[in-house]
């Protein structure tokens, strides 16, 4: 059965009780209403939250370097664009204000997904300067990482911690082909292609490499960086070297869908239709079309779910379906409307203000299991602005 015709048919299937008939515009109030007393407690704080804890409190991310630290900024941003409230471009503004001196930093890859989402947004919206520079900043500091040998970003460093434990020399996850939408985007800004260039030697690296015939991908290829051959295929989050974390498919479709909106090389396009393909078709893709944590998890039905990869999956078919006549609207809507039901989004008030409930961080590290997610609410908003922009 084709991908178009079995999201048909699963749209169809009611009796789950998960569909909405609200349009985005509707979602987004809500969405808005929900976050807005975490606004209030963040202002409170002057830090930026991540989840929750064991116990229920809010998890503030701390001034020590965080990869998800600039999804809050990002997400009030949005929320500004949308409502044009400026107590949401001022809360953007001072909770990214809180990581602006990590820009520099070297040891890490995840500067795209914090610097481009927050100050990204920033400079986007507001065309101030100030913005601009550090996004080019921060775009230095990833370029550095960059092994032209490998052809790829160095994802972690591998000389302390846990990573450290694993005998590998040059590890790239999945995961960072998310922040090369800064490097075009800087390269965009500037004119200087070659930010571009390391963009583009990642993406073509990592497609030869971390995917398998079926579209799926490895969470982590390990690479000699001397050689540039590849040592390793494991993963770190997954449930087994060769399982599909969810999530990580969620990377890959969203990162190659994007690499093809800034490049406009068809290869990028066909890879996203591939990953998407593997998605949608897979046998383990559940009914409301919010994945179990890993598809090839052991005791599927029975899994814990990830709203996370559901958010993200959806806000990257929405794009790719611009790409492709709308083949790719009905999926996404699909997703869309369980993540809107009460199965996934907080009752107002609750799941300490954020918006959507039972996403997944790590589960081989015991991490953030079943809890809301600061990146889970941030696709979520990006999916339903993408959706409001189509009239939906």
């Amino acid at each position: 059965m084709n991908i178009i015709k079995s999201t048909l048919l699963l749209s169809a299937l009611t009796f789950f009780g998960c569909q909405t008939d609200d349009s985005s515009k509707v979602l987004l109030d809500r969405s808005e209403k929900q976050l807005s007393t975490l606004r209030i407690a963040a202002r409170e704080e002057n830090k930026n939250p991540r989840t929750l804890t064991k116990d229920g409190h809010i998890h503030w991310i701390q001034s020590s370097y965080d990869w998800t630290e600039g999804f809050w900024p990002g997400t009030c941003w949005m929320l500004y664009e949308v409502s044009k409230d400026k107590k949401w471009k001022d809360a953007a503004a001072a909770s990214q204000k809180l990581f602006r001196e990590h820009k520099d930093l070297t040891t890490d890859h995840d500067l795209g997904f914090i610097f481009n989402n927050s100050y990204g947004k920033a400079y986007r919206i507001t065309q101030e300067e100030q913005y601009k520079q550090v996004l080019i900043d921060a775009a230095n500091a990833l370029s550095t990482r960059f092994n032209d040998t490998v052809g790829c970003i160095q994802s972690w460093d591998v000389d302390h911690g846990w990573q450290s434990e694993r005998g590998w020399t040059f590890p790239v996850i999945i995961d960072n082909l998310m922040n090369l939408e800064m490097l075009f985007e800087v390269s965009n800004i500037t004119g200087d292609s070659s930010y571009r260039t390391i963009a583009i030697a990642h993406a073509n690296t990592t497609m030869a490499n971390h995917f398998r015939p079926d579209g799926s991908s490895f969470h982590v290829i390990d690479y000699d960086p001397e050689t540039g051959k590849v040592s390793h295929k494991v993963t770190a989050q997954g449930y087994s070297d060769e399982s599909a974390w969810a999530r990580g498919q969620a990377w890959a479709l969203y990162g190659y869908t994007m690499c093809y909106r800034y490049t406009k090389d068809k290869k990028y396009l066909d890879f996203a239709e591939k990953i998407a393909a593997f998605i949608l078709n897979h046998p383990n893709y559940p009914e409301d079309g919010v994945p179990y944590w890993d598809f090839d998890a052991p005791s599927i039905p029975n899994e814990i779910r990830d709203a996370s990869a559901g958010a993200i999956i959806a806000s990257a078919l929405l794009e790719l379906s611009t790409y492709t006549g709308d083949k790719y609207l009905t999926p996404a809507q699909h997703i869309l409307d369980a993540l809107s039901s009460d199965t996934y989004t907080a009752k107002t008030g609750e799941n300490g203000n954020f918006i959507l409930k039972h996403s997944v961080g790590s589960i081989p590290h015991g991490n953030e299991i079943d809890v809301p997610l600061n990146y889970a609410d941030y696709y979520y908003i990006e999916a339903l602005i993408r959706l409001r922009e189509r009239g939906l």
